[in-house]
């Protein structure tokens, strides 16, 4: 396998590999075997140090160190942002998005040159700004002649907390232990005195073939005990065996020798002059070298090496606590404290044997250096520890929820509300109280955004209110978002109550966009959309016009852009502000927000019959969550099938959808499902199935905009075809007063097709034509089709066999057009219903293109440049080189000036 991964690389093609087994299996020595044959081609290397899990970007650094002096090829926005994660320049924190692209894009230049490996050893002890990066880049590798080979301990209680999700679903190889034939013989070469055969039965059934073991665990017993079994271990987990018998040799060596491996153990770069250093303010003397290196358990050379990690590992975990804290204080006095300020106090941190206020400030300091740039794992890590190094309670309260919040911004909600109730038990002011309540409630928002959430946040304003009317109303906006989402599964805090709390808060000295939005909220959330919309549109007008308010936090913008703009089927709205916030996330790199202006623009894509375009907006999509492993629930994965008529996978998709938005109390995800199955059903012309899916997505008494009012229209569809008017008309009239009130031609073009399958004769002519009126003046080409769809089917019945044929038709071709298949095929049926055949349309050359290529293709169109067109899918730039060259040779074309051309009729 890894002969193949090096043809692959040397042959152009990038691959990344997770070579897994348990410690001492060989993974370190199978990276050896790559490298030893990677000789044509460039190298770098890291090795995962446990000492170094709290450095942001430690490992990183390791891997990018030799290709520094290539940071000038990289885009300013790119080079800067591993500039300041590298500490070369000042700034503010770089967003993982922008490191995960730099990385990319300083590997694809250098391996210009000669492919280039990349091996990372001991990935499980990684830090997490580091694993997360490489983790990114990994998954994007295409076509740059790299590849990236993670070594990475199974899971195992000393696994790191990042590696088990960061390398999730990348290529691996797992490597197991010998055959028992195969261990017998390393173990009888590696101990070639007499063994009892029920100890060395014993000793390879432990072992389990695993080489490392069988090469040293012998060399921790005695003749007698190999001989007769006496004293030998008892079952346990391998690597503490094998620790176990590191341990058993070195506590034969000399004090000072042992003294000498404990700094290099503790030191986690392996700098021999470091070591030397800290060996001096010990009093260690440089013979005790010679039996460390005669033990065969180190090498001083260039960089200080041990046999094997687990040679640290049983070093570090075996060393009394005196003797930890006295060689991390001498690390720390050698460290330069100008060079590698975060070391050294975090050198200083692990000598302390009890509170000093010292360092703890100076790990403050580190924290907010960290932060800077971009490592908040390292931050989250400083600052817990600088808590736990402070006297005072007051202080070591405000540390605790700094620490808190830093735990919160890393992903890590658990060690998050351990911190928050240090602090909260902590004498603190009432700001300060009320911003933990705040912060308990964002926690819970980032795990579930439904339940009990919308109840905390009401708590966190009413605190905030007498002491920051500004917070007090961003936070009830952030209530107003997750009250929505809770919908009528909210345990608490629902929309009526959010709304009449809100109607109730202080008013605003200086009012923003954001302000006009949230009395807007307050006035649906109590009174219902028609009296809101009104204030609604009026908000909106203000957002589109001016745009969001520089205070305004991200609540405003996602929620403003997906949930109010669509709930008054504004499309020219919709669209411009989709459109808006898809390029706000980009701009400011922002991941957690990237995932749902994809989602917004998605749905837009889908709603004007752009289905393919849609398809290539969700391979981004996906990219970005693989890369960033953010948890986001994607309706566009289920929007799309449902439209397209996808039977297979669609139903189940769904219904998985549907179940974890229950789970989770998040109403509005549930009514959302409920109205896709709906919509897929009816499309597919199953319409008992499309009414229960109906019936239970409109059964709340709540109004969550878009997805109540698509329901009631598939509610209406099903109940009409199943011949039951009573349902089909209770549900008109919700529906009516829903669309009216927003008054757009979407809104009422829908009413009109509803109201047409109610009715009869003339006056369901009239409907038809005005539906086909209002939303021909639209760009939602869907309901159009559908429109000229179920007219047509209607001029059938009437025995209108010309008028029929035509709006048939009409709808065929749309349907087709867009490649909505469901629908496409209930149009052929009625054509064949006509004895016409529809015509099968031919295949577009567009359908050789891979989603991916068609995004490039549009991306193309818009006049980006290779590296733009990298940065917007999260490519190389040479891997964009290599979709051109293949987009080119399928359409047969040799310029982007053709392609230009062509785009328009992908």
């Amino acid at each position: 396998m890894l002969d193949q991964l090096l043809g692959d690389v040397r042959m152009g093609r990038s691959r990344a590999l997770v070579v897994r087994g348990s410690a001492g299996v060989g993974k370190t020595t199978l990276l050896k075997y790559v490298l030893e044959r990677a000789s044509s081609c460039q190298v770098a290397r890291a090795t995962g140090v446990q000492a170094e899990m709290e450095l942001a970007f430690a490992g990183l650094h390791q891997v990018c160190a030799s290709m520094l002096d290539r940071l000038n090829l990289l885009p300013e926005a790119h080079r800067k942002a591993l500039s300041t994660a590298f500490g070369l320049s000042t700034g503010g924190p770089p967003d993982r998005f922008l490191l995960g692209l730099a990385v990319l894009g300083l590997f694809a230049e250098v391996a210009r040159e000669r492919p280039l490996v990349c091996v990372v050893d001991d990935a499980q002890w990684l830090d997490r700004a580091s694993a997360q990066v490489l983790a990114f880049v990994a998954r994007r590798l295409q076509a740059e002649s790299v590849a990236i080979i993670f070594a990475a301990r199974e899971s195992e209680a000393v696994q790191g907390p990042s590696e088990v999700s960061d390398l999730a679903d990348l290529p691996e190889m797992v490597v197991t232990g010998l055959p028992e034939d195969a261990a017998r013989a390393l173990l009888l070469s590696a101990y070639r005195g007499p063994v009892d055969e029920r100890v060395l039965e014993r000793l390879l059934g432990e072992t389990q073939g695993n080489p490392l073991a069988l090469l040293d665990l012998p060399r921790g017993f005695t003749l007698t005990e190999l001989a007769g079994g006496f004293g030998l271990p008892i079952r346990g987990m391998l690597p503490h065996r094998i620790e176990e018998s590191y341990h058993r040799r070195i506590a034969t060596l000399p004090v000072e020798t042992r003294q000498l491996l404990l700094v290099a153990a503790v030191e986690p770069v392996g700098d021999p002059v470091l070591v030397w250093r800290a060996a001096e303010q010990l009093g260690i003397d440089i013979g005790a070298s010679a039996s460390a290196r005669a033990s065969g358990l180190i090498d001083f050379g260039a960089r200080v090496w041990f046999r094997h990690p687990l040679v640290r590992s049983a070093i570090y975990r075996t060393a009394s606590p005196e003797s930890l804290r006295s060689t991390h204080k001498a690390l720390a006095q050698v460290t330069d404290p100008e060079a590698d300020p975060d070391r050294r106090a975090w050198h200083f941190a692990q000598a302390a044997a009890g509170p000093d206020e010292d360092v703890a400030a100076e790990l403050e300091r580190s924290a907010g250096r960290a932060q800077a740039r971009g490592g908040v794992a390292a931050a989250a890590a400083f600052l817990e520890r600088a808590t736990e190094l402070t006297l005072d309670p007051r202080r070591g309260g405000q540390r605790a929820l700094a620490a808190a919040q830093a735990n919160h911004l890393a992903d890590m909600p658990d060690a998050a509300l351990k911190l928050l109730s240090m602090g909260e038990a902590s004498p603190l002011t009432k700001l300060q109280r009320a911003q933990a309540d705040l912060l308990r409630a964002r926690i819970a928002l980032t795990m579930n955004r439904g339940g009990d959430v919308p109840l905390l946040l009401l708590k966190a304003a009413a605190r905030l209110e007498p002491l920051d009317v500004r917070m007090a109303r961003d936070t009830y906006l952030d209530a107003s978002a997750a009250a929505w989402f809770a919908g009528h599964l909210a345990s608490g805090g629902d929309m009526r109550e959010v709304g009449e709390l809100v109607r109730k808060a202080p008013a605003p000295s200086r009012p923003t966009s954001a302000d006009l939005l949230l009395d807007a909220l307050a006035v649906w959330f109590t009174d219902g959309h028609a009296a809101a919309a009104p204030e609604l549109r009026r908000a909106l007008r203000e957002f589109r016009d001016r745009g969001a308010s520089g205070e305004a936090n991200l609540s405003v913008v996602w929620f403003t852009y997906i949930a109010v703009a669509a709930a008054l089927a504004d499309e020219e709205t919709y669209d411009v502000l989709s459109k808006r916030f898809l390029q706000l996330a980009r701009d400011t790199g922002a991941l957690a927000l990237l995932p749902l202006a994809l989602t917004a623009r998605i749905a837009w894509h889908v709603f004007i019959g752009e289905l393919a375009a849609a398809a290539s907006l969700l391979e981004e999509q996906k990219g970005v969550m693989d890369a960033t492993v953010i948890p986001v629930a994607s309706y566009g994965t289920l929007l799309l099938p449902a439209w397209q008529g996808r039977e297979a996978g669609a139903f189940e998709l769904i219904d998985a959808a549907s179940e974890e938005n229950a789970a989770r109390g998040e109403g509005a995800g549930v009514i959302c499902c409920g109205w896709l199955k709906a919509l897929l059903c009816n499309g597919l012309g199953r319409y008992e199935e499309a009414l229960t899916a109906a019936q239970q997505a409109t059964a709340p008494p709540v109004e969550v905009g878009m997805p109540t009012w698509e329901s009631l229209v598939e509610l209406v569809t099903a109940a009409v075809r199943v011949r039951q008017p009573e349902i089909a008309t209770a549900a008109f009239q919700r529906l009516a007063q829903l669309t009216r009130a927003s008054g757009t031609d979407w809104a009422l073009g829908l009413e009109a097709r509803c109201r047409a399958l109610l009715g009869n004769g003339r006056a369901a002519e009239g409907d038809y034509r005005e539906a086909i009126e209002r939303l021909g003046r639209t760009r939602v080409r869907g309901d159009l089709a559908r429109a000229h769809l179920v007219y047509g089917e209607w001029l059938r019945r009437e025995r209108r066999r010309s008028d029929a044929l035509d709006q048939l038709r009409v709808a065929y071709e749309m349907f087709t057009g867009m490649g909505a298949e469901g629908f496409a095929q209930r149009a052929a049926s009625e054509l064949g219903a006509l004895g016409t055949t529809a015509r099968k349309r031919s295949v577009e050359t567009s359908t050789e293109l891979t989603a991916q290529e068609i995004e490039v293709v549009r991306l193309v169109r818009e006049g980006l440049s290779n590296p733009e067109i990298g940065a917007r899918l999260f490519l190389s730039p040479r891997t964009v080189e290599w979709h051109m060259g293949r987009i080119f040779a399928k359409l047969s074309i040799t310029s982007r000036r053709q392609l230009r051309q062509r785009a328009d009729r992908l």
